[in-house]
């Protein structure tokens, strides 16, 4: 996950006194606004939980009010701070992370908590209405989906909520991907623009449809997705193919549709709005789809596509995101909670042995490159150990409590019934170290420093690359 502190804002405590409050970008997206004192009880907490030694140094409290450059150095070294907690797989997944931005989206939000209706949809915008509470948060949303369509949760793992919208042009653009800790209620009512939630597959090994695909529901959700990917041209194929894939569909012939589906150019990728890359030369018009353990890019010519090349990304050392901190931008997207503009991804690229190049791409979808190319190494690294699933790691006491504005607190209670509760078990994907860490890849080169805006992001498959593989 992207974590950032772009800015802060004075608020009112009710009693005529003010405290800053910092504003957290989540992905590029706005996601609340906390005290300094509410983040350092998190710290305690993840201290007490983890140990010091795995939970990054926070920024120290000061006796004094702060000068306007105290302020901003204390947003930096915070924003430093949950950026290396967030390139913790340990701690970014357990409860207390999780239970705090859930709590904090809630109380920067102000919603009361009640049963509303709320609708997801399949990819052919089929409807699936469903009775949450305000303070849902997304797997339970999900799971409430899946009991509605009546698709085991033994499934729960491969599908995803995303938010998605319509384009000045009719096409569908995927705005982002809902993480457990936020509510997808308050997510879709935050943004201004035209939105739905969505249901769709979220791994990247299409090896993985084989399981689903025994599943008479699992495989009509894999069905529609992979017709509506086909119709919007996500999918390549030739008109013969597509010929047979429309008798397959008039028969309702769906294992062999996706048969023949699985084998075309793009099936299993998600594509990308177009945008500009300074490959091969500076303002290169491109379309990136992420997918099979690469980034395509299709040069856009004049009148049609002229050229095509794939970035490997186990050949990828690291990439980085960088936010363009326009204050009046980004004042904005604190209020409205849109997505950012003029983002850029760079990632260094092995061209060939001992040749790094750094490839630039710009785009309102560059945070959402990066995360799908953080989760498919992730999902790269964890088959090559024989896992499927990543561990979520939960509280040894299983008392969370999160400190509001005020300085009160209450207790963070995870639903039950939820399929993923209880103490996990130590297994062999808790003794993985952490996939990305931001911590390690500044120790190995001491020239990265951390400037506003700037994330980097260290690809650890990078480094099983052999010259064989050249």
């Amino acid at each position: 996950m992207h974590f950032s502190i772009p800015d802060t804002q004075e608020l009112n405590e009710g009693n005529g006194s003010t405290f800053i409050g910092y504003n957290v970008h989540i992905n590029g997206v706005f996601h609340c606004t906390v005290r300094y004192k509410q983040l350092h009880n998190l710290n305690e907490q993840l201290k007490k939980e983890f140990g010091c030694e795995l939970v990054p140094p926070f920024p120290p409290k000061k006796l004094l009010p702060l000068t306007g450059n105290q302020l901003e150095e204390r947003r930096c070294l915070l924003e430093k701070y949950i950026q290396l907690v967030g390139q913790d797989s340990r701690l970014v997944s357990s409860e207390l992370t999780i239970g705090f931005l859930l709590s904090a989206q809630q109380e920067t939000t102000c919603e009361k908590i009640q049963e509303i209706n709320l609708d997801v949809y399949t990819m052919n915008n089929y409807q699936i209405p469903l009775r949450v509470s305000t303070f849902d948060r997304t797997e339970q949303v999900l799971i409430k989906a899946f009991k509605h369509i009546n698709l085991p949760l033994e499934f729960l793992q491969y599908f995803s909520l995303f938010l998605i919208k319509r384009d000045n042009n009719g096409d569908f653009v995927i705005l982002r991907k809902l993480l457990d800790f936020e509510s997808p209620y308050m997510s879709q009512k935050s943004l201004r623009e035209a939105n739905k939630i969505v249901i769709r597959k979220s791994y990247w090994d299409i090896s993985y449809d084989l399981s689903l695909m025994n599943d008479p529901i699992a495989l009509n959700l894999l069905y529609v997705q992979t017709v509506t990917d086909i119709e919007r041209g996500w999918i390549l194929s030739t008109r013969e193919v597509k010929s047979q894939l429309t008798n397959l569909q008039v028969r309702l012939a769906k294992r062999e549709y996706l048969d023949l589906a699985r084998t075309l150019k793009y099936y299993g990728f998600i594509q990308f709005a177009p945008c500009y890359c300074d490959y091969p030369k500076p303002l290169t018009k491109v379309l990136i789809a992420i997918g099979d353990q690469v980034l395509s890019m299709r040069i856009i010519g004049p009148g049609q596509l002229v050229k095509e090349g794939c970035f490997e990304v186990t050949r990828m050392r690291c990439w980085r995101i960088t936010a363009t901190h326009n204050k009046q931008a980004i004042a904005a997207n604190s209020r409205t909670n849109s997505n950012s503009n003029g983002v850029e991804l760079s990632f260094e690229y092995l061209m060939a042995k001992d040749t790094l190049q750094l490839i630039t791409i710009t785009s309102d979808q560059a945070i959402l490159m990066s995360v799908c190319l953080q989760s498919l190494v992730d999902e790269l690294l964890m088959k090559k150990k024989g896992l499927r699933k990543k561990q979520k790691y939960y509280s040894k006491g299983g008392n969370c409590s999160y400190m509001k504005r005020d300085g009160s607190s209450h207790l963070i209670v995870f639903d039950s019934n939820d399929v993923n509760s209880g103490p996990a078990e130590e297994t062999e994907t808790s003794k993985l170290p952490e996939l990305f860490s931001i911590k390690k890849l500044q120790e190995k080169f001491s020239s990265v420093s951390f400037k506003t805006g700037r994330e980097f992001i260290e690809n650890h498959a990078f480094e099983g690359i052999g010259d064989d593989d050249l």
